[in-house]
């Protein structure tokens, strides 16, 4: 047995703002807990056959967010693994249920700014399309933050390296779970 089999037990799932990394942090955990990696959006993606962005577009943000909770439960029945989920995922209560039964929920927090800066890089964010990235932040700071806080870890990232956030991420699950952190 090595010291990450607790952390290996169940689901690890990644929620928080977009942009904060749960990805790109998720990939790298994932890697280093030797688990796979899921990639919600990707998930949904894939069984709608079309981009989160043509689905928001076509089918409206209410059809997006019932798919994203029958894929997130598909996944859930699936054997442990790191599941990064979309910003507003944690926000169905349907979902945030499902989470809360079948994984731990690890909140990735980042600060506004540094977020801003980092969605702003991209146009592929629905929610973002032709308004001001801090603007919406901060609005959804202000709608999901409370939620979010339901989540079993809290872990501030800031804007360190990824590997260092996955380090703290390491700590903060082995400290939920009793576990001695090396």
């Amino acid at each position: 047995m090595d010291r990450y089999d607790p952390l290996r037990r169940r689901t690890i799932a990644l929620v928080g703002l977009m942009g904060v990394g749960k990805s790109s942090v998720g990939r790298r955990l994932a890697s280093v807990l030797d688990m796979p990696f899921r990639d919600a959006d990707a998930e949904v993606e894939a069984a709608a056959g079309r981009s989160i962005s043509d689905i928001f577009s076509e089918l409206g943000e209410p059809a997006f967010r019932e798919g994203e909770r029958r894929v997130i439960s598909r996944l859930l029945d699936q054997p442990p693994h790191v599941l990064a989920t979309g910003g507003g995922a944690f926000m169905n209560p349907e979902t945030r249920e499902l989470i809360k039964s079948k994984a731990i929920s690890v909140w990735l927090k980042t600060d506004l700014a540094t977020i801003a800066r980092r969605v702003s890089r991209k146009n592929t964010r629905p929610l973002l399309a032709g308004k001001d990235p801090v603007d919406v932040l901060k609005a959804q700071a202000a709608a999901r933050y409370p939620i979010y806080a339901e989540a079993d870890v809290v872990v501030e990232t800031g804007d360190a390296p990824h590997h260092h956030t996955v380090d703290q991420v390491i700590r903060a699950l082995s400290a939920f779970l009793g576990e001695p952190a090396e």
